[in-house]
């Protein structure tokens, strides 16, 4: 989707009623607070957070004739923000690297900063910031800007974010902010025309193998130990061509060997399709970025290094090729495909890795009021996985249901079948010999000889994985080992059965 985005762009450095009214609030807590104040701001990635500050920061310096510092973590954000300041007739400077010195402070009034270039500055005694009355703190849920509040005591603090929900569970929000504003919901944004609407497509993932990591988060280890396998990559690309084929789609993961498999699985099936991680280098980075902008179908599959200060309205579809515990990971990567466009007013959500199941959907209602306040209770309420695995069940795609045209029923009720063992004192293992039964008998109705039957039995993989993990929760013996054992016992069980019954004609 080529589009023009210029005019867009200049719609966007307008300010709308909610933005005005967002802003009003903010100062209302100046007025009330003085400079003394640490304040959170929240507000839906695409709701047009840098426009509001940016114009907090002019009518500050206006009102106030204080200087205004915006520290940002990532130096993409940096230009960003400093270009959004300037359309705002805010004189501003960067202090990067490069920046050593601020002998020319008292010629500007704000100044933007990445967290650890500013911090360093400051430790060293090599600059000061005079004057400084408002500190403005971008994508404030990183917890790398907690070090710099010690430098701007008595300062009004104004945290943004559109997750007010730390990225450190052991340092919640609410221990550096006294109060959280909201801004209008996702959905308010979507019926008003500022945020596209999302079409959500979600494919059930056994993520029994996945480990917890030290940040809370499952590990890139075993991320790429499920997500780099041939089943799921089998998985990721049927997802893609059923929903989101010739679309701009971009595809997240959970490490750069996933991401990169990606890579080749696509190209090998003719698609275009770019690979991008925080190891390519600047010029790298931008010829990618460009020609994504550029390519109507392009498909761009990267580690994360998207979720912040990345901008394509064009994009239609965004995959999570990964699952996550982070909410605020979960509305970054989505949020990336949410821009509205004259010609694109939906966009889809093709999730692999059961975070709507976790989280709810992107466009659900969220009380970041209760979550700011209390995140330990937020957090000890999270659905797991076992409990979303629990709630799976197993469609069997059309195209499989075609091999299987001759038989009129497909389905097996392994809940029911456990009730009756019990009714009737018979054993448990009696509900897997009937499904095999079953499938047996499909494979055989479906074929012409035992050699075809074998060949269609394998069609059955997905099913036969999901019997089994609904028997082992029956009989509460729900451990992967034994899962892993029982699949393949089922497997042969039903090889053995299709013998039977083609050798009894």
């Amino acid at each position: 989707m080529k589009v023009d985005t210029t005019e867009l762009d200049k719609q966007e450095k307008e300010l709308y009623d909610y933005q005005k009214r967002d802003i009003d609030k903010v100062f209302s807590r100046l007025e009330k607070y003085n400079d003394n104040y640490n304040l959170l701001y929240q507000l839906p990635t695409g709701g047009g957070k840098t426009v509001i500050f940016s114009d907090i920061v002019r009518r500050y310096i206006e009102t106030r004739g204080k200087k205004v510092v915006v520290l940002t973590h990532r130096i993409e954000l940096c230009a960003q923000t400093s270009n959004m300041l300037s359309e705002f007739n805010v004189k501003n400077k960067i202090i990067n690297s490069s920046v050593k010195e601020l002998e020319d402070q008292d010629e500007y009034m704000c100044f933007v900063a990445m967290v650890e270039t500013l911090n360093n500055r400051l430790n060293d005694d090599k600059l000061e910031l005079r004057d400084v009355g408002m500190v403005i703190i971008d994508e404030a849920h990183y917890n790398s800007f907690r070090k710099l509040f010690k430098f701007f005591k008595g300062c009004f603090i104004l945290g943004v974010t559109a997750t007010p929900l730390s990225s450190n569970m052991k340092l919640p929000m609410k221990d550096k902010y006294y109060e959280l504003i909201t801004g209008d919901t996702i959905n308010s944004l979507i019926e008003k025309g500022f945020l596209a609407k999302p079409v959500t497509y979600t494919y059930d993932v056994g993520l029994g193998s996945l480990k917890i990591g030290m940040n809370g988060d499952y590990t890139v280890k075993s991320s790429e130990d499920l997500y780099g396998n041939s089943l799921m990559q089998e998985k990721l690309l049927k997802a893609y061509e059923e929903r989101a084929k010739g679309k701009k789609t971009l595809i997240f993961n959970n490490g750069i060997n996933t991401s990169i498999q990606v890579y080749e699985t696509f190209k090998h099936e003719g698609y275009p399709i770019r690979h991008l991680d925080n190891t390519n280098s600047k010029q790298e980075r931008s010829d990618i970025l460009e020609w994504f902008k550029n390519t109507d179908d392009a498909i761009l599959t990267s580690v994360s290094i998207l979720t912040t200060g990345f901008d394509e309205p064009t994009v239609e579809t965004v995959i999570l090729n990964r699952a996550t515990k982070s909410l605020t990971l979960y509305f970054q990567m989505i949020g990336r495909a949410s821009r509205i466009l004259p010609e694109k007013k939906e966009f889809s959500i093709i999730d692999l890795g059961n975070n709507t199941a976790r989280f709810g959907l992107w466009n659900s209602g969220v009380n970041w009021q209760s979550i700011f306040r209390n995140p330990d209770f937020y957090y000890d309420n999270l659905v797991a996985d076992e409990e979303i695995e629990r709630n799976f069940k197993y469609v069997m795609p059309d195209d499989v249901r075609k091999e299987f045209k001759n038989s009129e029923i497909t389905e097996f009720d392994i809940e029911e079948e456990y009730a009756k063992t019990k009714r009737f004192n018979r054993r448990s293992m009696t509900v897997i010999e009937k499904s095999v039964e079953q499938h047996a008998k499909m494979c055989k109705e479906n074929s012409e000889d035992v050699f075809d039957a074998r060949i269609l039995s394998r069609l059955l993989k997905d099913d036969i994985e999901y019997r089994v993990r609904r028997y082992s929760y029956c009989i509460s013996k729900s451990t992967k080992n034994y899962r892993d054992w029982l699949e393949e016992e089922y497997k042969r069980k039903l090889r053995t059965k299709i013998n039977q019954l083609f050798i009894g004609e």
